[in-house]
């Protein structure tokens, strides 16, 4: 062992991380030990390895993914840092408008939807699937849509599919009509109202819709669909329209 190596509780405290920090960053493949003691698996570090230390204990704290992180250690650091920077402001944007939403919601009110109920057809569709979590919905919407506006011409409104009842982890989907065959999407009879303005506020929309049902009698069946009727390039958020549908499991 050469003796320009450092414990790596001397290491830590050099790095002001913890053990529990290091040993965790050395199992996810993100900073290994310079040599690791064979008989008593004891972790030893060189100094020059604290820069990468430094680095990833900042990037965590900005919750930077753990792929990104890899990538900044791997030398791609100007690419890495700007999508996690834009993925920042954005997170950012998101929560100015859901404290908006909150002000309103405090101020005025649930606000009542105008719902009706319709019967849909079944339609054929391709599904874009991302994994997401209560507070990446929007993120993980946008991924679907930009997987299928990839993949060709739009034929149709496109509709996002979000579960009853959500998870810490679960599925968004997105369907987009398909000419040529593709899944099928299942028609029924819904309730449904029309939601006109930003993405932010479709959950008030989808309360009135699921408030509609249980004093109606009826219960709810998922996933809740929405169909977006503007484009949202060309569309200011207030005015944008998104046809909210849950379907009426016991009709």
């Amino acid at each position: 062992m050469s003796e320009d190596l450092l414990p790596i509780g001397r290491f830590a405290r050099l790095c002001r991380l913890s053990v529990k920090q290091l040993r965790n960053y050395d199992d996810l493949g993100l900073l290994a030990p310079a040599w690791i003691d064979p008989a008593s698996g004891y972790r030893y570090y060189r100094a020059d390895q604290a820069r990468d230390a430094l680095s990833i204990g900042l990037l965590r704290t900005l919750d930077v993914p753990l792929p990104a992180v890899a990538r900044v250690l791997s030398g791609d650091a100007a690419d890495a840092l700007r999508e996690a920077r834009d993925r920042m402001e954005d997170d950012l944007v998101q929560r100015r408008r859901a404290l908006a939403l909150l002000d309103r919601v405090l101020a005025e009110g649930l606000p009542e939807a105008r719902v009706a109920t319709v019967r849909e057809p079944a339609r054929r569709v391709r599904f874009a699937v991302e994994a997401a979590t209560p507070t990446t919905i929007a993120r993980a919407t946008s991924a679907c849509v930009a997987r299928l506006l990839a993949g060709g011409t739009l034929e149709g409104a496109l509709v996002g599919l979000f579960p009853l009842d959500l998870a810490d982890e679960f599925d968004v989907r997105v369907a987009m009509e398909a000419a040529d065959g593709g899944d099928l999407l299942p028609g029924g009879l819904f309730a449904g109202a029309t939601h006109v303005g930003p993405y932010e506020e479709i959950q008030l929309t989808v309360y009135g819709v699921l408030a509609w049902i249980g004093d109606h009698g009826h219960a709810p069946g998922g996933p809740v669909r929405e169909v977006y009727l503007d484009d949202p390039a060309t569309t200011e958020p207030e005015r944008l329209r998104t046809r909210v549908l849950i379907r009426l499991e016991d009709a």
